[in-house]
């Protein structure tokens, strides 16, 4: 009897309704859901005679259970060996109040009435959010009173211009606000004027920055190479943490810049004069990508040999077309075949910015021409005789 539609399979395609987020959309806006037809699979022709005590049972269990909330019609069959007999043919949930009782959800629809009946009052823009994500609006009905206030502050202030800890509201501080600023974003797009949000950032990670509060800072982590310098500190460990903005206002006397992923080869890098060296960010460039003053600086790029290596500094020509590459090439791989690794998930796009050299270098790196696996050389690998020989490239200075 497996195969024919239970009870308790009648509810649960009820359940599925509502864990889909339907009849609680239903509650926002009713769109005929009303009465539902659920799937009901009864016994064959063959199964009527061959299997007539059970399907007399499951005719019954399904009648009995009637009273929990579903509605069944019946129909007549007639069968050359058994008669004529009543059995159901149809399950039908005759009404949303109806459906809720069976399911057992009549507390959270409670719940959930009060939240749309606060926003119906406050904001009803934000009705279409509702129907969409019902159950995410009902998981928040405690906050929700919260995230209706902060919505009305940004329509008083849009593009505030503070930091999220200087929002003054009850019960809202910023660790509030990052908690909730998925939803609160998508809330906000529904409210706030075009001119108010800064499309270009997405994600919980620009929330301040798409609606216009003051961000955190980014930083610029940066070291000079150059023992003549002024800036110079006796032993080489001078290591300084500015702000973007500071760092864009810099104006250094260099003509070298070297930017490198690995911390230890940032602090050890060797001296060079009129140089200094940036700890970069894997793909991310923003943080000095004000610095106008990089664009009359040779820039080199230090990264793996690897395919997202190569696929960072692509990125980082799309900002400055004119860096070069550093210990990146072809020689210095198969010098140090010892310490290749596996990378573990490499890029295959292709890589418009990379050099002749490069790219046929990135080609059998991603198509795996020089082993059966992916071949990749971390820059920490490589032996500091190697940096220092391709630092002296550049104009080594001796240490003081």
């Amino acid at each position: 009897m497996s195969e024919w539609t239970s009870a308790s399979a009648l509810r649960e395609q009820v359940r599925k309704r509502w864990d889909k987020g339907d009849l609680l959309a239903e509650r926002v806006a009713p769109e005929q859901l009303f009465p539902m037809r659920l799937t009901l699979r009864g016994p064959s022709s063959g199964e009527l005679s061959d299997r007539f005590d059970a399907v007399r049972e499951w005719a019954l269990e399904l009648q009995q259970g009637t009273r929990h909330g579903y509605r069944l019609v019946m129909r007549d069959v007639r069968h050359r060996i058994i008669g004529q007999n009543s059995l159901p043919a149809e399950a039908w949930v005759d009404t949303w109040e109806e459906a809720v009782r069976w399911l057992g959800k009549t507390s959270e629809v409670k719940a959930f009435d009060a939240l749309l009946a606060m926003t119906r009052h406050q904001q009803p823009s934000l009705l279409t959010w509702l129907q969409r994500q019902p159950l995410r609006a009902l998981a928040l009905a405690d906050q929700w009173p919260h995230l209706l206030a902060f919505v009305a502050w940004m329509q008083a202030h849009p593009k505030p211009g503070i930091y999220l800890r200087q929002v003054d509201l009850p019960g809202i501080h910023s660790k509030f606000i990052e908690t909730h600023r998925s939803v609160l974003a998508d809330l906000l797009d529904l409210v706030l004027p075009f001119d108010a949000i800064n499309f270009e950032a997405s994600g919980g990670a620009q929330f301040a920055r798409r609606h216009g509060f003051r961000d955190k800072p980014l930083r610029v982590r940066f070291r000079w190479l150059d023992p003549k310098a002024s800036n110079w500190i006796s032993g080489g460990d001078g290591d300084y943490t500015v702000s973007q903005v500071a760092f864009a206002c810099l104006m250094p006397a260099v003509e070298h810049v070297f930017i490198t992923e690995n911390e230890i080869n940032f602090l050890s890098f060797p001296p060079v004069a009129n140089s200094l060296v940036v700890f970069g960010a894997g793909y991310g460039f923003e943080a000095w990508a004000n610095a106008d003053w990089m664009a009359a600086c040779t820039l080199h790029y230090w990264g793996d040999i690897d395919t997202h290596g190569f696929a960072i500094l692509d990125q980082l020509r799309s900002h400055h077309p004119h860096v070069t590459s550093f210990l990146m090439d072809r020689e210095t791989l198969l010098a140090h075949q010892p310490q290749w690794t596996v990378e573990p998930q490499a890029t295959l796009r292709d890589l418009p910015r990379l050099s002749p050299e490069e790219g046929a270098l990135y080609d059998d790196l991603r198509w795996k021409r020089l082993s059966d696996q992916a071949v990749r050389l971390e820059q920490e690998r490589i032996d500091f005789g190697s940096v220092a020989l391709a630092a002296e490239a550049c104009r080594v200075a001796p240490a003081s």
